[in-house]
């Protein structure tokens, strides 16, 4: 449990005699809270990520093509880009922690709607709630977690909040496909939905008051967008994000078309996905600690030769199988590098910059989601790796090119 007299980063400074420099503020570590931050991305990642596994299913019961069932992804990316800068903005005078729980419990009933929709209408819906918890959640989780630590524990405490990717693409995909062919897949979502619950008790109890400290506007996202550091990364972003989703949106269906999988086969291979994504989160942080440019480099390159080697020889089982293991390895390296990347870019307006990052993911989801799903409807499966062998090419050049160079302790500043 956290101590009630923990004092924040906004806190006054001690008082000290004249001429004397003023007391630093002691930030007590709150792991309680940074592990409730965690279980808040493992349950938005598992409810973003759902539907790459049962997609056919979902298609085939609400009477859609599985074309038009892919941009489930799409809207929910779509409302979260537009929710990542908007929400610190429109909560710039609310406490973060009841910001927080009331995108947790849209989270909630996001779930609920979409286990319980009737059409593709209704499910449509379920995923713009989904878009803004996701959007605003996002964009002030590096804050968050800013306050919950020490500045020196910073890094290692969003290592742990982003171990809710890595256990989400171990579990999301191959569970989600798994419950599917068992129980329909409206079971997965019931369990989200679950998962969900849990996760807004943990954070009831765990967070403590933060009353707001950063004080969001237009114009200061404004300057930020000025950065030069901050635009190459957003444009890298666009680029590799978007090539990323163009493959595993569609990746089922290539599966399913191509490489003929029974819906077991498929479990276990995306089983090896989400493995692999879990490891290579722990890889992609060693190498962003020493420089988060090498690191998404490494990601971008290594999936974009995996998407290469699924256009050649997408047939075999075998080949298959290790390309998507290892698809999802280096694509563990991406959400530690953008955000040391980020963070060390602009570590004065937190919630600013994180919302514009948040913005520029989702619009790339949603771009690799529309661009697939055109490929896939007129040249077959293999256009999702097609996109995403030429997205994450041009991506991973730009970021060797233009990346930043060199590492460095990212300094937690309070915004004025």
């Amino acid at each position: 449990m956290h101590d009630t007299h923990r004092h924040d980063a906004a806190a006054a400074p001690h008082s000290a005699s004249p001429g004397a420099a003023p007391a630093t503020p002691v930030i007590e570590s709150n792991w309680a809270g940074i592990t409730a931050l965690a279980l808040g991305v493992f349950g938005l990642v598992t409810a973003e990520f759902l539907p790459a596994s049962l997609l056919t299913a979902m298609a085939a019961d609400l009477g859609v093509s599985v074309g038009a069932a892919g941009q489930a992804v799409t809207a929910t990316a779509m409302i979260a880009a537009v929710a990542a800068p908007t929400i610190p903005l429109a909560t710039r005078s609310l406490d973060r922690k009841r910001v927080l729980l009331a995108l947790t419990v849209l989270l909630v009933v996001s779930n609920i709607l979409s286990a319980t929709a009737s059409s593709f209408g209704v499910l449509l819906a379920a995923r713009l709630m989904l878009g803004v918890a996701l959007g605003g959640f996002w964009s002030m989780a590096a804050a968050m977690a800013m306050r919950l630590v020490p500045d020196a524990l910073f890094a290692r405490a969003m290592s742990v909040v982003l171990t809710g990717v890595s256990v989400a693409t171990v579990c999301a995909a191959p569970i989600g496909a798994y419950m599917g062919d068992l129980w329909g897949w409206r079971s997965a979502f019931v369990a989200a939905g679950v998962v969900s619950v849990v996760t807004l008790l943990a954070q009831v109890f765990t967070i403590p008051r933060l009353p707001p400290r950063d004080n969001p506007s237009l114009r200061v996202l404004f300057e930020l967008m000025g950065r030069g550091n901050v635009r190459v990364a957003l444009l890298a972003v666009l680029l590799v994000i978007s090539g990323h989703f163009a493959g595993f949106t569609y990746i089922r269906p290539l599966m399913e078309e191509v490489t003929h999988l029974s819906v077991s086969a498929i479990s276990g291979v995306l089983l090896g996905y989400g493995i692999g994504g879990f490891f290579g989160n722990f890889a992609g942080g060693f190498i962003a600690e020493r420089s988060e440019r090498h690191a998404i480099v490494f990601g971008g390159a290594v999936i974009a030769l995996a998407a290469v080697t699924l256009l050649l020889a997408g047939a075999s089982a075998g080949v298959t199988a290790v390309s998507v293991a290892v698809w999802g390895f280096a694509f563990g390296a991406f959400p530690v590098g953008f955000q040391t990347w980020i963070v060390r870019a602009a570590p004065d307006h937190a919630e600013g910059v994180g919302g514009l990052l948040v913005a520029a993911f989702q619009i790339a989801i949603a771009s690799g989601a529309i661009g697939g799903g055109l490929l896939v409807e007129h040249i077959g499966a293999l256009g999702g790796p097609a996109f995403a062998a030429v997205a994450l090419t041009l991506g991973t050049l730009l970021v060797f090119a233009f990346g930043p160079r060199g590492g460095g302790t990212v300094r937690v500043q309070a915004a004025h």
